[in-house]
């Protein structure tokens, strides 16, 4: 996994046993590989290259995934059947019919070493769906014990049953502000959002966000970096507030837009993500909602979507759905993901 947030590459060792539909797993060994300033640059100034460019970074990154996973295996003296990678998006306009992640197929397989899988959005929105989130189909074969399953990265989504039906949706933009907004002072992120903390929420501001055009789009509907940019930045930017209180806000911002989800409902809502970490913006979820906010382990937390992506890889060598219709907007349920042999 790469995620919008731009923190590193996260690899996990995931192993499943399914019987009669049934599915069990065990994360046994996982890290994040942080990216140094040159990746992080580069990745930030993607959606800005020449085709010719973004080509030639496709192939760069998936070398760099390879041996980044060759090394993990060995170091872990792992037996794998496959490597299933999400790659790193750049461009997600389902409306255009195009969603772009990054990380050459070919060439993690050739550098790893291993069968790799990869591309697991584009034939959903070939078939006129979102192609996100993907997550869910995982959510429902894993953690079906809880009554919500809220991730918190760049992007905050979820996913719950309602009328027998699974519903799942990106909710707001999250980490991706955060992160942003704390690298301006020298930090990759707000650790526990202590500086979000310290801050003092601008109603203004507040009110500007959350009258953002996504939040009266009907559901299926996702976000991408292109919403950031265009949408959500220029009101940040226009504000001229203490980062401090930029923080505040979109914490504040993200906690009422994640909590609107459950206005009316009681039961369990598990976290993860990144965001899961952040102390204030946990606090600031439970303060808005009646549902018993659930934390798990810190390995389950950072992981969960690396552990979800890996199951879409175990569906897609045995030719099962890896996207469904219901949450995604397709034509059908499909299953996507390109093979490549090394």
């Amino acid at each position: 996994m790469s995620g919008t947030s731009l923190d590193g590459l996260d690899i996990a060792h995931c192993i499943f046993q399914e019987e009669n539909g049934a599915w069990e797993f065990e994360i046994t060994v996982a890290e994040t590989i942080p990216y140094d300033i040159s990746w992080r640059e580069i990745l930030r100034k993607a959606p800005q290259m020449s085709g010719l460019e973004l080509a030639q970074l496709s192939v760069d990154f998936g070398i760099f995934c390879g041996k980044q996973v060759k090394r993990f295996i060995q170091d872990h003296d792992l037996f794998i059947d496959a490597i299933a990678s999400h790659g790193h998006t750049v461009f997600h306009q389902p409306h255009e019919s195009l969603t772009l992640q990054i990380g050459s197929g070919a060439h993690i397989a050739v550098h790893s070493g291993y069968k790799t899988i990869c591309d697991f959005r584009s034939t959903d929105v070939a078939l006129q769906g979102q192609g996100a989130p993907l997550v869910p189909i995982g959510d429902r074969l894993l953690f079906n014990d809880y009554d919500f399953r809220l991730n918190i990265g760049g992007i905050a989504n979820v996913s719950y049953a309602f009328m027998n039906e699974l519903h799942a949706f990106d909710i707001c933009i999250a980490n991706m502000a955060l992160n942003t907004l704390a690298e301006q002072t020298g930090h990759a992120f707000d650790a526990n959002g202590e500086m979000a903390r310290r801050g003092q929420v601008n109603l203004d501001l507040l009110e500007k966000l959350n009258q953002l055009p996504y939040y009266s789009l009907d559901i299926p509907k996702s976000l991408g970096k292109e919403n950031f940019e265009k949408e959500y930045l220029p009101v940040l930017q226009a504000s001229n507030l203490p980062i401090r209180d930029l923080l505040a806000t979109c914490t504040e911002h993200t906690a009422i837009q994640i909590t609107n989800v459950f206005d009316g409902w009681t039961g369990q809502v598990l976290v993860t993500g990144g965001g899961a970490l952040n102390t204030y913006l946990i606090e600031r979820i439970q303060h808005y909602t009646s549902l018993n906010v659930i934390v798990p382990d810190e390995k389950t937390i950072q992981f969960k979507e690396s552990l979800i992506f890996a199951l879409l890889g175990a569906l897609r060598l045995r030719e099962e759905p890896t996207a469904l219709a219901e949450v995604t907007g397709a034509l059908k349920d499909n299953c996507g993901g390109c093979i490549y042999l090394p």
